[in-house]
């Protein structure tokens, strides 16, 4: 069996993630509070990432998928939008929302909420690329990383789509 086989093979023993993914409850890390108090910027984007981490191994396309089969995803554009503070100690959970897939990229929306009192903190909109790690190019998923990217979009497309899909950086109108 082809290393790609195989691995299509592994795909099936998983479940789908739930609809929108949860990533695990995390906790705010006292290096990262910045001398305003509350969380600095930049972890905001850590959290998420993690978050990210948890979804691509559901769909088949996290470090053994690197290994193996030479792939990996680079994020190409990220619009955070900071809601409303969030502080050391607090508990955080990552709602992952797959909006769109090709062959080559992933659309996704991630809600960065409190884990118990389920306010927003955070949004953040990401465009991510399919990498062949060899040639350091974008390139096609294959046929059984796609047929399971097309699964979670599928089962996403159920639910609403959240507040603040789309918005872009500009001045308020006059």
């Amino acid at each position: 069996m082809t290393t790609a086989a195989a691995a299509g093979e592994k795909l099936k023993d998983i479940p789908l993630p739930p609809v929108p993914f949860l990533s695990s409850v995390m906790r705010i890390e006292p290096q990262w509070i910045d001398y305003n108090g509350h969380l600095n910027m930049a972890y905001y984007n850590v959290m998420m990432d993690r978050a990210i981490d948890e979804m691509w191994l559901q769909l088949g396309i996290g470090p053994a998928y690197m290994k193996e089969r030479h792939c990996s995803t680079f994020t190409a554009e990220a619009h955070v939008r900071y809601v409303r503070e969030i502080h050391l100690g607090d508990p955080v959970q990552i709602s992952v929302y797959l909006l769109g897939a090709d062959e080559k990229r992933l659309h996704t929306f991630e809600e960065l909420r409190h884990a118990t009192e389920g306010w927003i903190s955070a949004t953040s909109e990401n465009m991510t690329l399919h990498m062949d790690m060899k040639a350091r190019k974008v390139a096609p998923f294959p046929p059984d990383i796609r047929a399971r990217i097309q699964a979670v979009m599928d089962s996403h497309a159920t639910v609403p789509r959240p507040d603040g899909i789309g918005r872009k950086v500009a001045m308020p109108s006059k």
